[in-house]
């Protein structure tokens, strides 16, 4: 029998499953809320959009779990259209019930784009847009699959040198990963920093721990494995730093104390 920190206990080979967990880690991103409905994203959307969700608040503890990627957020009720940088820790809140709003996930090097600006300074930062050109916020609000495709319909093809990039990451270093794509690590890390707002490291330790929140049931030390941890004991690390409890202890429900959300 193993501890896992926060007071729980769970053995190494037949501890608590991540069923449970991935149940409540609900819609694409990762946001456990009152109710989350995933859109379809067709095709002409696919190179820029990862996903597309309506989440509405309940009257219940969320969890916004880490993430490398960048984020469009509408405010229905306020029309509020608001750029999220990259979230590099997790944030538990209670939010008033009711509140709505639409999330547009992009994909790695989209965002840059779209914004026509470096993204190296927008980590765990939420900054208002005043507006989007070519976007409509009501009809983003009633429609936001028409929206968006009407708003990139006539935009030119991203670069897709940045998603290469991150597709190799996955199971190679940063090392590999620049000769693959015949570029030094110090310009990988440009690469990186300005069209993610994180280093290569730190967009693959995120991406580790998102595996792991996503994973459906098994043992520990075997998604430690499939999400490309040393061992089961770094895998606990990693989740502790990046969601403040270990995976045993979250998937319990013994997670940090909620702030309420006011945004």
């Amino acid at each position: 029998m193993t501890t896992d920190g926060a007071g729980g206990t769970g053995n190494k080979d037949h501890g608590p499953t991540m069923t449970a967990l991935s149940r409540r880690v609900i819609g694409s991103f990762g946001t456990t809320v009152g109710r989350v409905s995933s859109l379809n994203v067709p095709p002409a959307l696919l190179r820029w959009v990862a996903g597309i969700d309506v989440a509405t608040a309940g009257a219940s503890a969320a969890v916004d779990v880490p993430d490398h990627a960048t984020t469009l957020l509408l405010r229905t009720d306020k029309r509020e259209l608001i750029v999220m940088g990259p979230r590099t820790r997790a944030a538990y809140h209670v939010a008033a019930p009711g509140h709505s709003c639409v999330q547009v996930r992009m994909r790695p090097g989209r965002a840059q784009a779209l914004l026509g600006r470096p993204l190296n300074d927008l980590a765990d930062r939420a900054l208002p847009l005043r507006e989007l050109q070519g976007l409509d916020v009501d009809q983003l609000a009633a429609d936001p699959v028409t929206a968006l495709e009407k708003a990139l319909a006539d935009r030119p093809e991203p670069s897709e040198r940045l998603e290469e990039a991150a597709r190799l990451l996955v199971g190679a270093t940063v090392t590999a990963t620049a000769a693959r794509l015949h570029i030094s690590e110090r310009r990988l890390h440009a690469l990186f920093t300005d069209g993610t707002g994180l280093s290569p490291k730190h967009f693959t330790r995120i991406d580790r721990v998102r595996t792991v929140l996503a994973a459906d049931g098994g043992r520990w030390a075997d998604i430690a494995a499939t999400a490309g941890y040393y061992d089961q004991s770094h895998m606990t690390a990693e989740f502790r730093h990046f969601m403040g409890v270990p995976p045993a202890a979250f998937t319990a429900g013994r997670r940090p104390g909620a702030t309420l959300c006011t945004a």
